[in-house]
């Protein structure tokens, strides 16, 4: 096998870790001061929970699905992405709403929408592909799933 091949075959980490280092940051920052998080967001403390756990546990799982290529770990990886879409998008409409720039501003303190829209993108993106990716394979099957 090619060294560029091995690198393809592994680039998912790249993604993986990229978005799981954020939310496993993220979750794991709340967890530790849920107080003070529920009084600086919109949201109640009961919501606070859920979004600290679904950052959380989305990011292990997404992790998690990175280890193997059968269907249990491309289900892992699915639900590992799809968990944090509804966090981004509550962030998106309770807080960053109104600006699109992720620097902050007098109105946007914490920022616009730009950094939450991408990463909504990047997980539809893995969310929808999961482990495997739709190739050519050579043989008289024509299309069908192979390992990524």
């Amino acid at each position: 096998m090619k060294l560029t091949d091995i690198l393809a075959n592994n680039a998912h980490w790249l993604l993986r870790i990229a978005i799981a280092s954020v939310f496993l940051f993220h979750g794991v920052l709340k967890f530790m001061n849920l107080e003070g998080f529920a009084a600086m967001l919109p949201i109640s403390y009961t919501q606070l929970v859920f979004v600290a756990m679904a950052e959380t546990g989305g990011a292990l799982l997404l992790i998690l699905g990175g280890f193997g290529n059968n269907s249990f770990f491309d289900i892992t990886t699915r639900i590992g992405a799809t968990l944090n879409i509804p966090v981004m998008i509550g962030a998106i409409v309770k807080v960053h709403w109104g600006q699109w720039n992720f620097l902050p501003s007098e109105t946007h303190p914490i920022g616009g929408i730009e950094f939450q829209t991408v990463l909504i993108l990047i997980m539809l993106y893995i969310a929808i592909t999961g482990n495997r990716y739709l190739r050519m394979a050579g043989s008289d099957a024509g299309y069908v799933w192979q390992p990524a």
